[in-house]
């Protein structure tokens, strides 16, 4: 899917974050948004997924035909730390209900295999450990079917081993799709083919 944003701008009381952000994102392109701790990097991913709503500009989304803002989140899959998942489920139960939502590109047992977390399968998410949780997180936007992934800071929470299975993991579910991932670490996007830096569009 094509994304293309106009003269994004965006504004928390007199302060803005960023502004005039054109560019454009092609479909099945993997790329990095950049810059320091505070920058904007989430706020322009929310903007992207629909969660918020730019100050100034306009978003547009095409995959052969214009898809109205509306009808966006059919097509995308994010994962965030800020995201809350539903504690009392099991995560048998959290991916059954997932796939309610979203048509699954693996059976069930698969996600849980793929997740490595198959001796967890019958516990409570609220028994997670941080680390877990983070994964979860990264395989329902990654195993599922989604035409864009938004990631937000995915290794967030995880350690080495974790961290390496979620660059794996990336790299062998976002072929063909637009990958779009948030980030000032480069173990969380350096595979990405392009960049776009916010701190570029920071003026007063």
């Amino acid at each position: 899917m094509n994304i293309i944003l106009e003269n994004i701008s965006k504004k928390y009381n007199r302060t803005w974050i960023f502004r005039d952000l054109s560019y454009r994102f092609e479909s099945g392109e993997s790329y990095a948004i950049l810059g320091n701790n505070g920058s904007g990097k989430s706020t322009l991913l929310q903007i992207i997924s629909g969660f918020q709503s730019p100050s100034k500009g306009e978003i547009y989304y095409s995959e052969n035909q214009k898809i109205g803002p509306d009808d966006f989140f059919r097509h995308f899959s994010l994962a965030a730390p800020y995201m809350e998942l539903p504690d009392e489920f099991t995560l048998l139960e959290m991916i059954h209900f997932h796939a309610k939502f979203k048509k699954t590109r693996f059976s069930v047992n698969e996600i849980i295999d793929k997740l490595e977390l198959a001796k967890e399968k019958d516990k409570e998410i609220k028994d997670f450990s941080s680390g877990m949780k983070q994964r979860l997180k990264l395989g329902l936007a990654l195993f599922f079917d989604s035409t864009v992934i938004l990631l937000d800071e995915p290794a967030t929470n995880l350690d080495a081993k974790s961290t390496e299975w979620y660059r794996n993991a990336v790299k062998e579910n976002s072929k063909g799709k637009t990958l779009i991932i948030s980030s000032n670490q480069e173990i969380e996007y350096d595979f990405c083919h392009h960049r776009l830096d916010i701190e570029s569009y920071k003026r007063a």
